[in-house]
């Protein structure tokens, strides 16, 4: 491997020179450049990263702390951040937590430790003992899906979502939506969309019986149980369920195509996600898209700007969204 005593050499220049060419810092006259320049093409040069980060500050590597990497959400999320970050000679760092709380403060303190230039996390459990880890130390953060003062938040309007969506079912004539909803320990996706609901229904003069409310984990059969438990538990049948992401939506349509009955012409059930996979089941499900990719390039001009030097604190971004409706309603 070519170092920088060995391009030195054969430029005729002093190493401080090389050096001063790689990071384009300092002057250098335009003969001894083109020198430098002339040896690192010969040679196939490339930089230790590592070592140029020691002088320069910057590892041009930004740390992304996820719940899950199965979810569709995920990979578009990266998607958009990758989109933005690469432009700029950022590479990403991906850290996966599978949903548990304690490896979302190992995997801050891992990529402090690795000095990464930023931080990105979707966050699923916001709890004091996180947000006092976020906020030691002078990393650029960016939150995404969860709202954390004094940070630069990229937030979905899930309460007004789940509204939105009970206006649809009424709109079709439903008085009788059931929920199938997550954790509330999730503000977004579980306390939100659960009040969204709840407040669309009082919106409207309608109730729920205690039965048509459940709560699933983000996977199909979650969905699969919790529809089963609405359909077994409740005195009376519901004519519509409100599901909080698709997969919960695509498991509970399981359940009752199971035991016979069809979607939408028994029983309505609607998602949100936006996921690809729900243009895909029959029948094509009615959801909710966030946006995700876009959301993935406002977090990363977000967190370029503070490694620029701006202060984004207490920014919100928020992500507009559009209902998908297929025929599943």
């Amino acid at each position: 491997m070519v170092t920088i005593k060995e391009i030195a050499e054969r430029a005729k220049v002093s190493r401080t020179t090389v050096s001063r060419v790689i990071n384009n810092s300092g002057y250098v006259s335009e003969d001894a450049k083109k020198r430098v320049l002339k040896v690192i093409e010969d040679t196939g040069y490339v930089p230790n990263q590592y070592a140029k980060s020691l002088r320069t500050k910057s590892t041009k590597v930004i740390g992304v702390i996820l719940p899950k990497i199965s979810t569709e959400t995920s990979s578009r999320l990266v998607k958009g951040l990758d989109e933005i970050l690469a432009k700029e000679g950022y590479q990403i760092l991906l850290t996966i937590t599978n949903l548990d709380p304690n490896k979302e403060i190992e995997y801050l303190k891992l990529l402090k430790s690795r000095n990464v230039d930023g931080i990105i996390l979707s966050a699923t459990n916001i709890n004091e003992v996180l947000i006092e880890e976020i906020h030691q130390g002078e990393v650029p953060f960016v939150t995404v899906g969860q709202h954390i003062a004094g940070l630069a938040n990229v937030l979905f309007d899930d309460y007004r979502a789940s509204r939105d969506m009970v206006s649809l079912f009424v709109e079709k004539g439903h008085k009788k939506i059931a929920f199938i909803g997550v954790d509330e320990q999730d503000h977004s996706v579980g306390y939100l969309r659960k009040q969204g609901y709840l407040k669309g229904l009082e919106e409207y003069g309608l109730t729920a019986e205690d039965k048509w409310i459940q709560k699933g984990k983000f996977d199909v059969e979650s969905g699969y149980e919790s529809m089963k438990s609405i359909m077994e538990d409740a005195k009376q049948k519901p004519s519509a369920v409100l599901a909080v992401t698709d997969r919960l939506a695509i498991g509970a349509i399981r359940y009752l195509n199971d035991i016979g009955l069809s979607v939408p012409n028994d029983i309505a059930v609607a998602g949100m996600g936006g996921s690809e996979l729900s243009k895909y089941i029959s029948p094509s499900l009615t959801t909710i898209d966030f946006s995700i990719e876009d959301a993935g390039r406002e977090a990363a001009k977000l967190l370029l700007k503070q490694i620029d030097g701006s202060s984004c604190k207490d920014v919100i971004r928020l992500i507009d969204h559009r209902l998908l409706n297929h025929f599943s309603i």
